[in-house]
């Protein structure tokens, strides 16, 4: 199965926060829902590799690609479909 693409990414630095898309049934139909991954990309030798933990000097960075996220997601969450 291939991996899925997020609907929206943020990055400042080596931080990034990943907004997903999912789609569920709910009794009035289908919603759709998003979540947040965040992580940072480092260099080991010749490779990149990735991490969700975080030194104290990366926390605003963290900090800010999820405010980002969040304005994100809330704006699209927060519109209603009028379809009288």
């Amino acid at each position: 199965m291939a991996e899925k693409k997020p609907e929206k990414v943020y990055r400042i630095g080596y931080v990034s926060a990943s907004v997903f898309v999912h789609d569920v049934e709910t009794d009035s139909g289908k919603r759709s829902m998003r979540s947040v991954s965040v992580q940072k990309r480092y260099r080991e030798g010749d490779n990149w590799k990735y991490a969700s933990s975080f030194s104290l000097a990366e926390l605003p960075q963290a900090l800010r690609v999820l405010e980002l996220a969040q304005q994100y997601i809330e704006v699209r969450e927060a519109e209603i479909p009028l379809d009288n």
